[in-house]
């Protein structure tokens, strides 16, 4: 029986090429903070995982309480076995109430362990491989309009079809930011307006009603599920939730209420692979497209998004992301590399990624 022997806690900056990732209400970060967790077993496995939360004010998640909810539930999970990952799930849920995003790197390092014994990648032990690979978004971060159009152009160069344009700021300003965006779109690219909670509803309702002729998606516009659906019922366009999608609950009640068209999965926001794939399976049985992706993070979250959504069927994996060439700092090798806007899940064992010691420095926690 595989046992976990010691849990190791790493700290890692992580700078944007474009020097700042803006969004909604003049939220704005340049360095992200990641946590990297290894699970070693006794008989010397270990596995990795990632949780880089968005700052700490864009969902209930922030860096140091991630080390935090690790120092207090990793003593809980010494001698568990790593394989069991649904039990290991109900110890944590038992032993910590809530913080998903807490759970996600140690839940992500038992599937890394899970796939390296069994040989495979873990998009196999998830149901299968679809595909040679699959498609990716780009995030265009809040600018002026201008600016945001020619960054779409730009992105589109390197072969994005898919552009998440960060809007939810002022009205005014954002319907011309979908305009203009919407202009420099070829067949077959589209485009999605995400608003991460910024509009009131009135604001919301302006900018739909604006953009009535233009195709785009609308995500997220209002902060609550209430707000997000009286949106909803007033526009024609496809709609997705994003975070307000935490847990299976939310998808029944909107998959009932025709709430929404498509959501994002982050893997973080349901505590790690394990339960991110049950709410993937439920979406597929729901007919429910979805984004799989994370809050952020590097190499090795991009490592985990790639095998959930390597093993999604292609029909319903509206898209993913790349989050490791968003940053300058890489802290794995093997880790998956965007190619003319799609990318594909290593073949290797477990999530096929070896992390490079010399950039994660020595751990910040040991719990044995």
């Amino acid at each position: 029986m595989k046992k976990i022997k010691r849990i190791l806690v790493y700290q890692v900056d992580l700078p944007l090429h474009e020097g700042s990732y803006n969004w909604s209400g003049g939220k704005s970060v340049e360095v992200f903070d990641s946590t990297i967790v290894a699970i070693e077993t006794n008989d010397g496995e270990i596995g990795y995982g990632e949780c880089c939360p968005l700052g700490p004010f864009y969902l209930p998640a922030y860096a140091n309480g991630v080390r935090a909810g690790i120092k207090e539930l990793g003593p809980h999970l010494i001698g568990e076995d790593p394989t069991q990952t649904s039990k290991l799930n109900m110890i944590m849920d038992r032993c910590l109430k809530g913080h998903a995003y807490v759970k996600s790197p140690i839940d992500i390092a038992c599937w890394d362990i899970k796939g390296q014994l069994a040989g495979k990648p873990v998009c196999e032990l998830l149901g299968g491989r679809y595909g040679d690979d699959f498609i990716l978004y780009r995030a265009i971060s809040q600018v002026d309009p201008e600016a945001m159009a020619e960054n779409v152009k730009q992105y589109r160069d390197e072969g994005y079809k898919r552009f998440q344009l960060k809007v939810g700021g002022n009205p005014d300003e954002d319907i011309e930011r979908i305009r203009l965006a919407s202009n420099v779109l070829e067949p077959g690219d589209k485009l999605i307006a995400d608003a991460n909670t910024g509009w009131l509803m009135h604001e919301a309702a302006r900018v739909v009603r604006a953009v009535d002729d233009i195709d785009v998606y609308i995500e997220q516009p209002c902060t609550t599920y209430e707000e997000c659906l009286s949106i909803r019922e007033r526009t024609s366009h496809p709609f997705i939730l994003d975070e307000i999608i935490d847990g299976v609950d939310v998808l029944v009640r909107g998959h009932s209420d025709r709430a929404m068209d498509a959501v994002n999965i982050k893997i973080s926001k349901f505590g790690g692979i394990t339960k991110a794939a049950l709410a993937r399976d439920l979406c597929v049985q729901l007919g429910i497209a979805m984004t799989i992706e994370d809050s952020w993070g590097g190499d090795i979250t991009t490592a985990a998004i790639s095998q959930l959504a390597h093993s999604t069927p292609t029909e319903y994996l509206f898209t993913a992301t790349d989050f490791n060439s968003y940053v300058t700092v890489s802290t794995a090798e093997g880790s998956p590399k965007r190619d003319n806007g799609r990318m594909s899940a290593s073949n290797k064992p477990g999530l096929g990624i070896d992390p490079k010691m010399d950039i994660l420095g020595d751990p910040v926690m040991e719990i044995n």
